[in-house]
């Protein structure tokens, strides 16, 4: 775990659920069902507070599960938004957060995307930023915005921050590792100096700092480090000679996985302390922002599916095929993530996790039920099961919901609320089965 190319997933080695609770939300809802347990949103946004607390802003990035009842609750627990298109900015706004709790980034913002943000400033809702990722982002969005009379007449400039590519080996998946210098994302510190120098400072646009990410499911922090002190180095040196200048996000990255195996939130923020203890204080940028997504949801998300087949395959064991599959969750398939998966029930009979552990187990395949022969979760320990009887597929909440698909003309399945309490909630119906 943490050297590139890496398992990007970190999953966790136990379900973040009860397993009655699971086959509770199977009978109700049916299978393929998602579930997230509310009390590890609580869990993983409280350890992100205690690592980076206020005068840290801390937004949750909606990329990572975009499902309103679940953005809701980060909310409530004190997480802004971090979005990169209208629509998960919608989905923020449905989830009761005003404008000035969400910042828009993302390297793919369409002109819409765009003249939204400066509709949005023209009346008096702007959101906190937009983080532009070249020259050519930043001259379409002034336009934009001199046209709506931004900077002039009693109407505020539009905030921006320019995301930085720092240029760094991050410790993940190559897929991963948007940090690094061939990657699309963000500017060269020349271009972003350059973007800085011919932009007005008294204009339809402020620019307001530097932004930067280095890649998810970070297996270390050096490159981390690095690119949060070349950022710093930045952003002072720009920062000299046009004040208003005062921000750095440092984007997310945290990883998930077992305690020890990969570096901790507060681990980061130790690395981030030492470099801006470094500073004199009349270089310090005065706001701090960080905006992970994985690191939030990804323990707290399950999914619970319905076995179809069970095979014996001379030479190859047995396998078996599940009712999810790579429109659920789409990691196994793009970056060969491992989740664990637990068998909720064998042969009928109801398994709790001490029932498991205590049952003879034997390797499984374990696929999906879609038509392509990559649809597989790889191999687990399971015990003997027949059709009917349900697994937990773990560490689901990331990237499982944002990414799924109606492949094979599949509806998206229904995300449940596990409550503290052991109640279940809908947050999100299933999907309607739709002709082409």
């Amino acid at each position: 775990m943490g050297a590139a190319g890496a398992d990007p997933n970190g999953g966790p080695a136990h379900l973040a659920a009860p397993a009655d609770r699971l086959r509770a939300a199977a009978a109700r809802f049916g299978t393929p069902v998602g579930v997230t347990a509310v009390q590890a949103l609580a869990d993983a946004a409280g350890e992100l507070r205690a690592a980076f607390p206020d005068p840290w802003q801390r937004a949750y990035s909606l990329k990572a599960n975009d499902v309103p009842a679940v953005v809701e609750r980060l909310a409530a627990l004190g997480l802004d938004a971090n979005v990169v298109s209208r629509g998960e900015w919608a989905a923020a706004r449905r989830a009761g957060l005003p404008n000035r709790r969400v910042t828009l980034e993302g390297i793919g913002k369409s002109a819409g995307d765009l003249r939204a943000a400066v509709r949005a400033a023209a009346d008096g809702v702007p959101l906190r930023w937009v983080a532009v990722e070249s020259a050519e982002e930043l001259n379409a969005l002034a336009r934009l915005a001199e046209r709506a009379g931004l900077g002039r007449g009693g109407r505020p400039p539009l905030d921006v921050l320019l995301r930085l590519n720092p240029d760094v080996s991050p410790e993940t998946h190559a897929g991963l590792a948007v940090g690094h210098g061939a990657s699309k994302f963000g500017m060269t510190e020349t271009e972003l100096s350059a973007a800085v120098a011919a932009t007005p400072e008294a204009g339809s646009l402020a620019i307001r700092g530097v932004h930067l990410h280095v890649g998810s499911q970070l297996g270390a922090v050096d490159a981390w480090r690095d690119a949060v002190r070349r950022g710093l180095a930045l952003l002072a040196l720009l920062a000299a000679g046009r004040p208003g200048m005062d921000t750095l996000d440092v984007g997310g990255g945290f990883p998930v996985g077992a305690p020890g195996a990969v570096p901790t939130p507060a681990r980061f923020a130790e690395e981030a302390s030492r470099l801006l203890a470094s500073i004199p204080s009349a270089r310090l940028p005065r706001r701090l922002a960080t905006e992970p997504g994985r690191f939030l949801v990804a323990r707290a998300g399950l999914i619970v599916a319905r076995v179809l087949h069970v095979r014996e395959r001379p030479g190859w064991g047995r396998v078996v095929v599940i009712d999810a599959g790579m429109t659920e969750l789409i990691r196994p398939m793009l970056y060969g993530a491992h989740h664990e998966i637990r068998a909720l029930t064998s042969l009928g009979r109801s398994l709790d996790t001490g029932a498991l552990r205590a049952s003879a187990v034997d390797p499984a395949r374990v696929d999906g039920p879609i038509c392509e022969g990559t649809d597989t979760f790889g191999t687990h320990d399971l015990p003997p099961i027949r059709r009917d009887d349900l697994i937990a597929i773990a560490g689901t909440g990331a990237y499982g919901a944002s990414m799924a698909s109606t492949y094979n003309g599949r509806p998206a399945i229904p995300q449940v609320l596990l409550e503290a309490d052991g109640s279940l909630v809908l947050g999100r119906p299933r999907g309607h089965l739709t002709g082409r």
